[in-house]
This record gives structure tokens, sequence and C-alpha cells, in this order.
């Protein structure tokens, strides 16, 4: 049996920012498309449901992020934007990078804020990000 992920779905508010964000960490807009009917209202067991996904994925196509923003009925707060680390359920992507100053400049100018210090770590330069809606990812560079 075979079996990969396909990928990991982001809900968020700000749309652009979104994209924008994960743009500069180096994922390509690979879709975009407007999700509604009662198929999808069945799949995800909400009534009258409407949004615009966006799938986004690394360079070399092996991951993918499918970012989704409701417009109706409006996306629900559950409390964990800015939720610590040690807090349960998914709290961040890793995204294996070759430059870590590059894409942390590039992050820069779409809002991103470290939640820590950019660190080394046991032969990695490493640092977690928070970004639109509180999405926080971790980037990390093997040294040498």
């Amino acid at each position: 049996m075979t079996v990969r992920m396909d990928n990991v779905l982001v809900v968020v508010d700000d749309l652009e920012a979104a994209i924008a964000f994960f743009g500069a960490i180096g994922l390509e807009v690979e879709g975009r498309a407007i999700v509604e009917g009662e198929p999808v209202d069945r799949l995800v067991g909400i009534d009258g449901v409407r949004s615009e996904i966006v799938m986004m994925r690394t360079p070399d196509g092996q991951s993918r992020i499918e970012l989704d923003k409701f417009h109706t009925p409006a996306a629900a707060h559950a409390g964990t934007e800015r939720a610590p680390v040690n807090a349960l359920g998914i709290r961040r992507f890793m995204f294996a990078v070759d430059d870590l100053d590059d894409v942390l400049a590039r992050l820069g100018g779409q809002g991103a804020e470290l939640v820590g210090e950019v660190t080394e770590y046991a032969g990695y330069r490493m640092c977690y990000l928070h970004g639109p809606d509180g999405v926080m990812v971790a980037l990390s560079e093997q040294l040498g």
C-alpha cells in the first residue's frame, strides 16, 4: 500500500496576504477556484458553503498547501490564533530552505514576525515565524 500526503488545509481570512506570504517562502500557485454547492456542503458538514481556494506547491512539486477563504459562512475563530507551539493540534509547518536570510528578508515585507530567535541547532539554522491570520511556520537551513 502506498500513502503520501496530498496537501494541508490552511483557513485564512486574508487570502491575498497568505498567497504573498507563502510565495515569499518559495511556494507557487498551482490553481485557484471557487467551491460551493450541495456536494461541498455534504463533504465539509456545513450548509451554504462558498469559499475560494488556492493550491500552492513547493517548487519540487512534492508538497502542497490549500489556502481557503470562507465567504459563507465566515471562518470560525477557534481561539488558536497566536497559540504557543506547545498548544494541542497542528501548530506549524516547516520548510527547508537554501538561504534562510534571503527568505527572512522576503517575509519581512509580508509582515512576518519572529516567534523567538534565529538559532543554530543540530547542524541547522532555524526559526519560527507568525504569518497572516496567526499561521506559524518554521524555516530550516542545513549548515555546512
